[in-house]
């Protein structure tokens, strides 16, 4: 108790801070100055007629940014089916991941911000939507809200619950706060076992295995046709893709890419993580004496003459992996952790992993086991590897269908989602 009182105390004294942020965001992104009442659990009055009206409580479910709400799109399709007639009400922390929201989902979803920790902004969002249950997906723990949650009697569900040894241990800092909180949990499903026992070693009781929900994704065919159209405007060459790349490490990457082909050299494709840094790493690119070419610029019909195509679009990555020979996974060339290189494998794009793969452990291990990605333990290692594997159709064939075995070899997270919330959700 003494621990949350100064949690709740910590959150009023980081008030202001917290809209300072939001503030300075926004200069950036004005998206940020959008709904901002939302995030103290004040929602429009249509939004709260909308849920007063309806006589069926809604099924919540909670994905923090772009990301993580693709990757709900199997578990929100699989929801829709088995409960047709409930509401689905979906909740991010940014900008960009309610505008994916909107867009994979708007047409049938109720998608709005959850509030920041403060309990009184917890209860506001309960008592507005009062939902059946929720799921929050990957490793969101906000103990306000778990705490609010259980008292109001609603079951929270973690799931698709991932916790590297990294965050654990700055868990473990905060214990006194963190384990109460992860006792009430109404269940807890993590991705591996590895990350079942952190969270259970953090206070989670009796945590178990579900699998991730990323290998459930649907392969949407029409981005792969999109990247198989581009292909043909490369004008025959070979095609490296650094994809969702993160800061720093395109300087890095392009410092090293300059000299390492001497004749035929591929088009190299950067497609950043994070739109918001699209003008800075054009800049960058141009900077360092390289041709480029924006996606936002292209005529996809006109053949691509420069040395880098800047992929500064949102919602295409497939389309990417599928326009490529090989995929340099962002993320993973400096301590970020790695972003999702499934979608990779699954259309066959053989992946390149960096040292750095701990947001992806289990599947990283699982990859390199099966023969659908190569890891190197530096960048510089990497660099070596990507004429090798570009000079090596024997090598390549092999990682292509490997990766897409591996992708289908591992689905099935979201069937064991479901078994587990009938237990809170009534049938339709």
């Amino acid at each position: 108790m003494i621990a949350r009182g100064l949690y709740r105390l910590l959150l009023w004294l980081v008030f202001p801070l917290i809209w300072l942020y939001l503030l300075k965001r926004s200069k950036k992104q004005p998206e940020y100055r959008d709904f901002w009442l939302e995030r103290l659990g004040y929602y429009s009055l249509a939004i709260k007629q909308q849920f007063l009206q309806s006589n069926t409580s809604p099924v919540w479910l909670h994905a923090v940014s772009v990301g993580e709400m693709r990757a709900s799109a199997p578990v929100i399709a699989a929801l829709r089916q088995l409960y047709p007639t409930r509401p689905l009400l979906l909740t991010c922390m940014t900008p960009t991941g309610r505008a994916t929201a909107q867009e994979l989902f708007g047409a049938f979803a109720t998608i709005v911000y959850l509030p920041y920790d403060y309990p009184s902004a917890m209860r506001r969002f309960l008592c507005t939507f009062q939902p059946q249950c929720g799921v929050v997906m990957e490793t969101e723990i906000w103990p306000n809200l778990i705490h609010e949650c259980a008292d109001a009697g609603i079951p929270l569900v973690l799931a698709n619950a991932r916790l590297s040894e990294k965050s654990y241990r700055g868990y473990q800092k905060a214990r006194a706060l963190i384990r109460p909180a992860m006792a009430r949990w109404a269940n807890v499903l993590a991705q591996a076992p590895a990350d079942a026992a952190r969270l259970a070693q953090l206070g989670a009781i009796a945590p178990q295995v579900m699998g991730s929900v990323k290998f459930d994704n649907q392969i949407d065919l029409a981005k792969v046709e999109l990247g198989q159209q581009w292909r043909s405007q490369f004008a025959s060459r070979r095609v490296v893709l650094l994809a969702s790349s993160r800061d720093g490490e395109e300087a890095e990457f392009l410092a090293q890419w300059r000299g390492l082909f001497t004749q035929q050299v591929p088009l190299l494709i950067i497609v950043p993580r994070h739109p918001q840094r699209f003008d800075a790493v054009a800049d960058l690119i141009a900077n360092q004496g390289f041709s480029v070419l924006r996606r936002s610029q292209w005529q996809s019909e006109t053949v691509v003459a420069a040395d880098i195509l800047l992929g500064d679009s949102m919602g295409e990555m497939l389309a990417w992996f599928s326009a490529a020979d090989i995929t340099v996974m962002g993320g993973s060339l400096l301590p970020f952790g790695s972003q999702n290189f499934i979608e990779a494998c699954a259309v066959g794009c053989p992946v390149l992993l960096g040292p750095h793969t701990y947001n992806f452990a289990a599947a990283a291990e699982a990859a390199l086991a099966e023969g659908a990605a190569w890891q190197g333990q530096s960048l510089a290692d990497v660099m070596v590897k990507i004429p090798k594997l570009l000079n090596d159709a024997n090598e390549r064939e092999p990682m292509r269908r490997a990766g897409i075995q591996f992708a289908q070899a591992h689905r099935g997270a979201t069937t064991q989602l479901m078994r587990h919330l009938a237990e809170f959700l009534s049938p339709q």
